[in-house]
């Protein structure tokens, strides 16, 4: 199987895997008790959470500076950003390409009656900045600040949006600002400062760490409330007994991730151009989305003309091909991508598009198989 999925999760490193065995072969680990065997599971813990900060360019240390939240990964991150950042009557402004996590949370808090308003994007997928700038000025008179969502990059077609122009948008109107950075921590060498956000979320199986644990990043200053009650862990933001081993795992994938990132993300780029060019090199009808825009290394969304999506999905499958048609959040019925249709692509492309990721484990040696394999499909499917 050529596993081509890698936006949805990526494969354990070994050495992470191994780390999470020790930690968890150590015996008992609860950081909130008080006697030695649980001081000595909060000392890895903090230790694992500095190194996290380290990572994304923050001092955890530092009195009144960012705070970090541990999580059960991207999507409770998110919804605890846009629920807790501000007042439950804060008006929300979120991107029309957002993770269903993203999305869900202002359909509903829509339904309870919070002003909820959705950005467009361009043909690119790009967030469209004027009409963020007319949306927050109309808001921003409010009486709780409004909450902006903009993701960093977009998980289906792996465009970048322009977050610190974003940014500094919102610190001109006193608005907050969440992103989702689930597809670009660990991915792409980005910093605190260069998000000027006032929370960022991620999740360690996309940077091939532990599955079910992730972070909420929030600036200085920056308060939250709890979606969760019952216990005092992490300053009441999140109660729940925190999962050392899965901290430990995350703190040592992200700084795997993190060395040599130059040289990682020119590699799988190559790889992600490679597919792409022999694609089209054979059929020249194929639409690569957001190919004109600044993109993930690793993703490509392209839509095969003719094609249905889940019929090519599932001979794919069968030729040992592992690809998706958008977020593994809703795939499972496979609706129309929510990101395309934002774009403005014609039913009968969006109809047709499969997403594909690599990630460092990916081979050079994976491509060309690729191509011939997906090609071959396509041309006994399109119709």
């Amino acid at each position: 199987m050529i596993y081509l999925d890698n936006n949805a999760t990526t494969a354990i490193d070994p050495e992470v895997a191994r780390l999470v065995a020790e930690e968890l072969l150590v015996g008992p680990s609860n950081p909130s008790s008080q006697h030695a065997i649980g001081r000595q599971a909060n000392e890895r813990l903090d230790d694992a959470i500095q190194r996290i900060g380290r990572a994304l360019g923050c001092d955890l240390l530092q009195p009144g500076g960012e705070r970090f939240v541990l999580t059960s990964g991207g999507t409770e991150s998110n919804n605890l950003a846009l629920m807790g950042l501000s007042s439950a009557e804060a008006p929300l402004i979120v991107s029309a390409v957002e993770h269903p996590s993203v999305l869900s949370v202002a359909e509903y808090a829509k339904q309870c009656g919070r002003t909820v308003e959705f950005l467009s994007v361009d043909s690119r997928g790009i967030v469209r900045l004027d009409e963020l700038a007319e949306r927050v000025d109309a808001l921003k008179s409010t009486e709780a600040a409004p909450v902006v969502a903009v993701m960093s990059a977009n998980n289906e077609t792996g465009v970048i949006q322009p977050i610190p122009e974003v940014s500094a948008i919102c610190r001109q109107a006193g608005a907050m600002l969440h992103v989702d950075a689930t597809q670009t921590v660990g991915k792409l060498d980005i910093s605190m400062d260069w998000y000027g956000a006032d929370s960022i979320s991620f999740a360690a199986h996309k940077f091939h760490g532990p599955p079910g644990v992730g972070g909420l990043l929030l600036g200085a200053g920056v308060s939250l409330r709890p979606l969760l009650h019952g216990g005092e862990q992490q300053l009441l933001s999140r109660p729940g007994t925190e999962p050392v081993a899965l901290a430990v795992g995350m703190a040592k994938a992200l700084e795997i991730a993190i060395d040599g990132l130059d040289q990682t993300q020119e590699y799988i780029a190559g790889l992600r151009d490679g597919l792409e060019n022999g694609l089209l090199g054979q059929c020249p009808e194929l639409v690569v989305h957001g190919r004109g825009a600044e993109r993930l290394p690793g993703t490509s969304c392209i839509s095969f003309p003719g094609a249905d999506r889940q019929n090519m999905l599932m001979a794919l499958d069968m030729a040992s091909i592992a690809c998706s048609s958008g977020s593994a959040c809703s795939s499972g019925s496979s609706p129309p991508s929510h990101v395309l249709t934002a774009m403005g692509c014609e039913k009968s492309v969006i109809e047709a598009a499969i997403r594909f990721g690599f990630s460092r484990f990916s081979t050079i040696e994976d491509v060309q198989p690729a191509v011939e394999r997906i090609c071959r499909v396509y041309s006994r499917l399109r119709f």
